[in-house]
């Protein structure tokens, strides 16, 4: 049993941000990076959206910019386990158990970044063919499409984004969308609809992915008239929301009827001593700089707990 003053769950966005405030404050956090080290920021292609990285030139690709938050927070005493959290022990601490599939910690305090996972279709075809046709990841899986046609199914920021990612490599992308209109930003919005390689179905849904060892085509149906028809592609990208990475906490803290852990405007949750930020605990804006904004609210607010404490 390893013992530790404090332990982040996840390795986000609002997971480095504590990690190099609480590093800051000389409590050496252990970072518990989870299954996919960054979260999702690691698999984006191009991050154009946060403050103060702005380069005409060269966009900053995720990757990138998990790499730099990670070394600045080992700068500042941090320390990562490349490791997944399975189980927690929350409501009768502090300390706090928490074990992974290798090693049992206790804490002092915890904060919780877990963040959130894609979204399933569910329907007939798309578990099949995950890896041979459909994709949840455009900047991951892109470049397998090189010349080929793909459909991209969604109409927020994150199926824009990937969507236009795709045109790099795909000869034609098409965006399927139950609505008539687009949810993502106006930049967005803007680039991808005067991008040559991407054309738009409205008021439709994918009712089945097809195929034979992999995808070659989709069946949809129109929302409005109830018209059936089917239509071949190469490949299918999904992006239809997410949900929160909070399976592990039931019945520890408080969340919501999705699953969102429930916090106050201090980032604490119903555990004294818990804290949560990013998006396992918001539903609503799912930005980068807010989960920062977040994760530094949760350890500014964790060291003073712990300071009380004491």
């Amino acid at each position: 049993m390893q013992k530790e003053r404090v332990i982040i769950i996840g390795s986000g966005p609002a997971g480095m941000a504590a990690a190099i405030y609480v590093g800051r404050a000389a409590l050496s956090p252990l970072v518990i990076t989870g299954n996919q080290p960054g979260g999702q920021i690691s698999i984006t292609y191009e991050v154009e959206n946060y403050p103060g990285l702005y380069n005409p030139e060269s966009t900053p690709t995720g990757p990138e910019m998990v790499q730099i938050m990670q070394q600045q927070a080992e700068h500042f005493g941090a320390r990562f386990a490349y490791e997944e959290v399975t189980e927690v022990e929350l409501r009768s601490g502090p300390p706090f158990t928490i074990k992974t599939h290798a090693q049992t910690y206790v804490a002092d305090a915890v904060i919780v970044t877990a963040g959130a996972s894609p979204k399933h279709l569910d329907v007939p075809g798309e578990t099949e063919f995950i890896g041979r046709g459909v994709s949840y990841c455009g900047t991951c899986d892109g470049f397998f499409f090189r010349g080929k046609d793909v459909v991209v199914v969604g109409g927020g920021d994150s199926a824009m984004e990937e969507g236009i990612f795709l045109t790099k490599f795909a000869n034609n992308v098409t965006v399927i969308h139950r609505r008539d209109s687009l949810r993502a930003g106006a930049t967005l919005q803007r680039r991808a609809f005067t991008n040559a390689k991407m054309n738009f179905i409205w008021d439709t849904v994918i009712e089945e992915i097809q195929g034979n060892g992999v995808v070659t085509g989709v069946q949809l149906r129109n929302v409005q008239t109830g018209e059936a028809k089917a239509m071949p592609t190469d490949g299918v990208f999904i992006f239809v929301g997410h949900y929160p990475n909070s399976k592990f906490l039931e019945g520890q803290l408080a969340m919501d009827e999705h699953g969102y852990v429930i916090t106050d405007e201090f980032m604490r949750t119903n555990v004294a001593g818990v804290y949560a930020a990013g998006e396992i605990q918001d539903p609503h804006y799912r930005q980068i700089a807010t989960s920062v904004g977040q994760g530094v609210a949760a350890a500014m607010q964790l060291e003073r707990w712990l300071s009380a404490q004491e």
